[in-house]
């Protein structure tokens, strides 16, 4: 069964991880929180301006090969990605001054994406929800319901499929997960509206169809998902590649869904309703699965110990 490595959290978002110590991002209060060796957790610093409305606030967490953090954050002109450097060392951590790599993102209560992850091209992603516009995701000159892709110092890579944009992939209603296999096939989770959440490999300039279609659709102008749940079954939000298997954490679903790479068309569930709404899941240095739950946001029932950071060995297929 998991572990248990820290409680008593508050709306937790994401977890990454700077050298062998966990950071945790807190969605209302802007807390950027790193995990000590005793359970405890401890300030690394407060993410300044975060408007946390709905479903916005403090959101993804990220860090480069330089030790630097990433945060994508929303504040009152909309959705960022600022970077931070970190000193001290281990129990002693301390979040430097903002410096911004991509704001005026479209925000809004709901919808906002979220997640940012540094590629196997050294690149950073970001997703971009709709903000409640769903026509944007079909705008090529919004960035609202679209994937990115930009340079770590936030430039416009010279390979992106649409010159001079920063656009990976369109049609995206509210995605949430981005990860990668180790053969460099990008998986992407997504919010549907109604009918279908879904599992999407990701290509460059490619159209994932929202709002025109929802789902499997089969239509050649859009690219189809390789799966698909129901709302109330998954509500996919962090997701992670171990080994030959994506890893998802899912909200309304309250448990950890396994797909395997080879197969994406088939999916395992784990721990259906044990530990409520799931939000993150990440892959640890020491190779065990670690994932957040997200039962204090107003949407779950938290227990006394909520919310959690759990850890468990591999889940398999």
């Amino acid at each position: 069964m998991p572990e248990t490595l820290a409680s008593g959290l508050d709306v937790p978002w994401s977890v990454t991880f700077l050298g062998g110590t966990a950071l945790i991002s807190q969605r209302g209060t802007g807390e950027v929180l790193e995990l000590l060796d005793d359970g405890g957790t401890r300030a690394v610093g407060v993410v300044e301006g975060v408007s946390a409305v709905g479903e916005s606030g403090l959101l993804g967490l990220a860090v480069d090969d330089e030790d630097r953090l990433y945060a994508y954050s929303t504040a009152q002109d909309g959705n960022r990605v600022q970077r931070f450097e970190v000193t001290g060392g281990p129990g002693a951590l301390r979040l430097g001054a903002a410096e911004t790599i991509i704001d005026g993102l479209p925000a809004a209560a709901n919808h906002d994406g979220g997640r940012i992850a540094f590629g196997p091209d050294g690149m950073l992603y970001a997703t971009v929800g709709d903000a409640s516009d769903p026509g944007s995701a079909q705008d090529p000159s919004s960035l609202g319901g679209k994937i990115l892709r930009l340079t770590p110092d936030g430039q416009v890579p010279d390979d992106n499929p649409f010159p001079g944009s920063p656009v990976w992939s369109l049609g995206h209603r509210n995605p949430q997960g981005i990860a990668w296999a180790d053969d460099g096939t990008m998986f992407a989770a997504e919010f549907g509206q109604d009918t279908w959440d879904e599992l999407n490999v990701v290509e460059p300039g490619a159209n994932y169809g929202w709002p025109v279609v929802e789902g499997i659709a089969g239509d050649d102008r859009f690219v189809d998902p390789v799966q698909q749940w129901s709302p109330d079954q998954a509500s996919p939000s962090g997701i992670a590649v171990a080994g030959d298997t994506v890893v998802m954490a899912n909200l309304r679903g309250a448990v950890l869904r396994t797909v395997p790479v080879a197969d994406p068309t088939t999916s395992t569930e784990h721990y259906p309703g044990t530990y409520g709404r799931l939000r993150d899941v990440v892959v640890s240095p020491d190779g065990d699965l670690w994932f957040l739950t997200n039962n204090t946001d107003g949407r779950g029932s938290p227990g006394p110990d909520d919310d959690l950071l759990l850890a468990v060995g591999s889940l398999g297929g």
